[in-house]
């Protein structure tokens, strides 16, 4: 009997592969594409922090290159942050800043720093040039994770 029951509870939960399966999906750029099953969610325009100083403009810089939507564009801008955020002008600051929170992907920038694809000429300039220059990593550092925190103990001691 148990040996019955055992085959009835299996056969009856055993997920059956005739179930309809969804067509809702990821289509890529196929030309026949529509997009119609996108939903677009309206980012707010990024603005310029009024006010800031020179120093919580870093931190902030240095919070947000850190904190990014993919873990490739969070190790090279919180490595690229850590190696030139102190030493970066006033407009310099201003150009990372905008460089990345206007973007509203951050594939974007990943494939602007990579040059995988060109860099629109609002975006182009010393940082981004710096930026791309990073990138490549000629000297060939090992860039698995982003830096530990502790370097930044040692600039205020």
């Amino acid at each position: 009997m148990t040996l019955v029951v055992n085959r009835v509870y299996q056969v009856v939960l055993r997920p059956t592969l005739a179930c309809p399966v969804s067509t809702r999906g990821y289509k890529g750029e196929a030309s026949d594409d529509s997009r119609g099953d996108l939903i677009e969610i309206p980012l707010p325009p990024w603005t310029e922090k009024d006010g800031e100083t020179m120093d919580m403009k870093r931190r902030r810089l240095l919070f947000q290159s850190r904190k990014r939507g993919m873990l490739e564009n969070c190790i090279l801008l919180s490595l690229f942050a850590k190696k030139y955020l102190n030493t970066m002008s006033e407009t310099q600051l201003r150009q990372y800043d905008r460089l990345i929170n206007e973007p509203s992907n951050d594939w974007d920038i990943y494939y602007w720093a990579t040059e995988a694809q060109p860099v629109p000429n609002v975006y182009a300039g010393e940082i981004m040039d710096l930026l791309k220059e990073f990138t490549k990593n000629k000297d060939q550092e090992q860039r698995l994770d982003a830096p530990n925190l502790e370097y930044l103990d040692k600039g205020s001691q």
